[in-house]
């Protein structure tokens, strides 16, 4: 059912939360728009001027990566400005009262740990953008540290420890979803008796499946995004408007 109005919506949506004991938010770049974060697919967004570099290419040339890196460092005062919005802090509230075990999302700004969460408790499918992480041994690499080495040879440094390629800890296009994200994400699914669908356009799968998955699972599905998504017809509400607007009225004080 959609929302008649915001107002309808966040009523609804207040009486769904009230009755559920087990709440799963699933999150997508819609929730960080306020934040100032850009959501790289809507026009005019940062995919729509550059290619995004896929993972083999990285891997493969130095050029790649080191324009990979150039475009990070150009969007650090972005991600280093950004603060947690009225959607974050309303799942944290809601976190904090014992409703959310633990959130699932696919953005990489780190928000929700800032928000309250901790960061056990938050499964991200697509990595995050706030650090780096050597592509071999895995090893955890700060951002300020790759930016010196960078400016001072020119050229993105390797690993201390096995000399592979170090990259933010994202997942880039054509690299391997994170498998113990993915098994946990899927465990919260299960388990829940309604899932949040937030400011995602639930084309990328297989995050896109989580979903269906609570549906199919027994559980109720909100979907809050400005746009119509393909699974609008299988939720329980739809609420098309302002995200931090919709979900401002669960922020406790």
């Amino acid at each position: 059912m959609i929302a008649s109005d915001l107002r309808s919506g966040v009523e609804q949506l207040g009486d769904m939360i009230a009755e559920a004991s087990t709440i799963v938010p699933f999150t997508g770049a819609g929730i960080s728009t306020e934040c100032g974060i850009p959501d790289f697919r809507s026009p005019g967004g940062l995919w729509t001027r550059h290619r995004p570099i896929p993972f083999d290419e990285f891997v493969a040339s130095s050029d790649a990566r080191d324009e990979s890196w150039r475009r990070r460092f150009a969007m650090e005062p972005t991600f280093a400005a950004a603060r947690p919005g009225r959607g974050h802090h309303a799942l944290a509230s809601l976190y904090k009262a014992g409703k959310i075990p633990a959130i699932i999302t696919q953005n990489i700004d780190n928000l929700h740990q800032m928000s309250g969460f901790a960061a056990d408790h938050v499964v991200e499918l697509h990595g995050n953008t706030t650090y780096a992480r050597c592509i071999g041994c895995g090893r955890a690499y700060d951002l300020r540290w790759v930016r010196r080495r960078f400016d001072a040879q020119g050229a993105v440094p390797d690993c201390i420890s096995c000399n592979q390629p170090v990259k933010t800890a994202t997942i880039s296009f054509g690299q391997a979803m994170p498998e113990e994200a993915m098994r946990r994400a899927a465990e919260l699914t299960q388990h829940c008796d309604l899932f949040l669908a937030i400011g995602s356009s639930l084309v990328v799968w297989p995050a896109a499946g989580f979903p269906p998955m609570a549906k199919n699972n027994g559980a109720k599905l909100v979907i809050i995004n400005n746009q119509p998504t393909e699974q609008d017809n299988i939720a329980d509400l739809v609420i098309r408007h302002d995200i931090g607007a919709t979900l401002a009225p669960f922020v406790s004080n």
